[in-house]
């Protein structure tokens, strides 16, 4: 299950800057522990995929995961070998942007110890610096 959108307003984006720090999505909603981005970056829908899965995996039955990312715009590459010019490069894979201050999962339904195990196998899957919350 690779993350990415079914349709989107326009097929290529503009790269953009990562300034400042996460305005939205940065104060835990939905369960008591959480992942916490340090640092800008984008993540691909491929590790936002490996995150959740070795989180599941760590829980087994118990507890709950959201996923608090969702990887939408898309990054173009060109084709090796290809002389200058000639356009914008195809789709090739999705990201989420992240900005210092987002929160990237939560988990609820477990105790401390599992969720902080939990999150830490998850944060190492991740290509930034995290920090494990807990709401109060």
């Amino acid at each position: 299950m690779i993350f990415n959108p079914k349709r989107t307003r326009f097929r290529k984006q503009h790269r953009g800057r990562m300034k400042g720090i996460s305005y939205r999505g940065n104060h835990i909603c939905f369960g008591r522990y959480a992942l916490q981005a340090l640092e800008p970056a984008w993540i691909t829908s491929r590790q936002i995929e490996a995150g959740r899965r070795a989180m599941s995996r760590n829980v087994r039955r118990g507890g709950q995961i959201w996923v608090r990312i969702f990887p939408d715009k898309p990054v173009t590459v060109r084709p090796t070998e290809t002389r200058m010019g000639s356009g914008k490069g195809s789709p090739e894979y999705w990201v989420a942007v992240v900005k210092p201050g987002r929160i990237l999962y939560e988990m609820g339904g477990v105790a401390e110890n599992i969720a902080k195990r939990a999150i830490s196998i998850a944060a190492s899957k991740m290509p930034i610096q995290t920090q494990f919350i807990i709401s109060r």
